[in-house]
């Protein structure tokens, strides 16, 4: 069994700050803000939700709410409430339940093997309970989305990418990657953009972007951003790697064949996502990161104005 690869080691810091005018304002979708694209690269739209009615569109999202055949207690369910759209806007928010539980949502257009459902009488691991298919997969492209990040600690936003095969086998170009375009652990920072393959345990291969200098945390390469204004983050994903455009400005490195990270040749699924801290570490019912419950008084809340999936080439 191989130890887990962090391919950063050794690498020095490249493309830690935002290169400008990588991209061009677009106006993909009448009436709607511009999508900022890669330069010298023509583009076509070929999925997008725009929230523009007043309820989530449930043939393009589904609720993550399962972790290997269980509830899992930290994700918001559709009952509770926790997102609402309207104006335009995807509002996922924090709620408390009666038993002093926080949730947050998890949003995601496919589905991978933790999401397996919770089954209320279970005879063991076999048969595993129906799956759904996906609503939406896709590979290479550029993957947008414009948000304003979540406003006080406590909690975490994200957009991102999973693929259904993650870490079935330890072929990456098989099985996919975890494209971490977009985190948010604290507000006013965006994590480096963090790459996953073969699956979570020791086999996996994992790149960041900004690569920090050997013994430097990856947090210390973290980007400050207006937490009161929207933002665009966007994913360029080749046959040969990937790249991450912050409000049209390429930031970080290249990371793929080049650096010596696979890459996924399958579709993948996207997500917008939340977690509130600590939940997925303790376990715990009712405990609650410092700041948690005066960001759930206050309505605290990660807004979505878009996400927009394109492919190369005009149709």
């Amino acid at each position: 069994m191989r130890e887990m690869r962090d391919l950063n080691q050794g690498q020095a810091a490249e493309g830690a700050e935002l290169v400008a005018d990588a991209c061009v304002e677009s106006a993909v979708v009448a009436g709607e803000a511009p999508s900022l694209l890669p330069r010298g690269i023509d583009f076509s739209l070929v999925w997008h939700d725009e929230f523009n009615g007043d309820a989530l569109d449930a043939s393009k999202w589904r609720f993550r709410t399962n972790f290997w055949g269980r509830r899992a207690h930290w994700f918001a369910a559709p009952e509770d409430g926790a997102v609402e759209v309207r104006d335009g806007v995807c509002r996922l928010g924090i709620v408390r339940r009666p038993d002093g539980q926080f949730v947050s949502p998890q949003l995601q257009t496919g589905e991978l093997m933790w999401d397996i459902p919770h089954a209320a009488s279970p005879r063991g691991f076999w048969p595993l309970p129906d799956r759904e298919p996906p609503l939406f997969v896709h590979r290479y492209g550029y993957y947008e989305c414009r948000c304003r990040l979540q406003q006080m600690p406590g909690w975490w936003s994200a957009f991102w990418m999973q693929t259904e095969t993650q870490g079935a086998c330890l072929d990456p170009a098989r099985t996919g990657a975890e494209l971490d375009i977009m985190e948010s652990f604290e507000p006013g920072e965006v994590s480096p953009h963090c790459f996953y393959t073969n699956g979570y345990g020791r086999e996996m291969i994992k790149a960041i972007t900004p690569a920090p200098p050997p013994g430097v945390s990856p947090f210390a390469m973290s980007l400050a951003v207006d937490k009161t204004q929207w933002h665009t983050f966007g994913l360029l994903w080749e046959p040969d790697g990937y790249t991450v455009f912050v409000d049209g400005c390429r930031h970080g490195g290249k990371v793929g064949e080049a650096t010596g990270f696979p890459v996924s040749q399958v579709p993948e699924f996207l997500l917008i996502s939340t977690e509130c801290r600590w939940f997925r570490e303790e376990h715990a019912t009712g405990k609650a990161h410092e700041g948690l419950e005066a960001a759930a008084a206050a309505r605290d809340a990660f807004l979505v104005d878009y996400v927009r999936v394109f492919d190369r080439g005009m149709r």
